[in-house]
């Protein structure tokens, strides 16, 4: 079962997804994709930003599952994660805005050429437990978007969201269980009176 490790792994097999097919071109470095806020881009060009964490409940069963002869574990919990992808230009005034254009576009084709991560690119618990990471290219409102560039004093730029659902965290929560091993059967004998 995948640990708690689950979305930093998750967030991980998005960036080398997108730097094994963004790089050389349109962005000339694998290292300028990275798991950032779009406000510290630093020197990055393609940010990915994992705003919002929300439980999949949906179809999951609930409750506890055998381990072994006398321990039960709690279900893992399914989630969904929303990163916000943004482009950052380098280039000169003029060219900046064409150039974030081109690495939206590779980064939404690239992304729905991919509706599932190649397992090439799990690591950790989510590769040792072969998951299924589903990739969305969610519809995400205008407002939404502003509402987490209006927070600082920085522009907005240019940014869509990605759903990412199927990641699982397992449950450490364990309760020993013991077997029956002896049943005794007790019977009252009814009195004369009763019918």
């Amino acid at each position: 079962m995948a640990d708690y490790t689950a979305l930093v792994e998750a967030g991980n097999a998005l960036v080398e997804l997108l730097r094994d097919n963004l790089t050389p071109e349109p962005i000339g470095n694998r290292e300028l994709i990275a798991l950032c806020s779009p406000h510290e881009s630093e020197n990055n060009q393609l940010t990915l930003y994992l705003y919002q964490v929300e439980e999949d409940t949906q179809g999951v069963a609930s409750g506890y599952y055998q381990v072994s002869r006398n321990v039960q574990r709690i279900r893992p919990s399914k989630f969904n994660l929303r990163f916000l992808v943004t482009a950052h230009s380098k280039a000169p005034v003029q060219l900046k805005e064409a150039d974030q254009y081109r690495m939206v576009g590779a980064a939404i084709q690239i992304l729905k050429d991919h509706p599932v991560i190649d397992s090439q690119y799990l690591s950790g618990s989510l590769a040792e437990e072969g998951a299924r990471i589903n990739v969305v290219l969610e519809k995400t409102p205008l407002d939404q978007l502003l509402k987490i560039w209006n927070n600082t004093s920085n522009n907005y730029k240019l940014s869509f969201t990605v759903l990412l659902s199927g990641v699982e965290i397992n449950s450490k929560r364990e309760r020993i269980v013991s077997r029956v091993t002896d049943v005794a059967i007790h019977t009252q004998q009814v009195g004369e009176g009763a019918q």
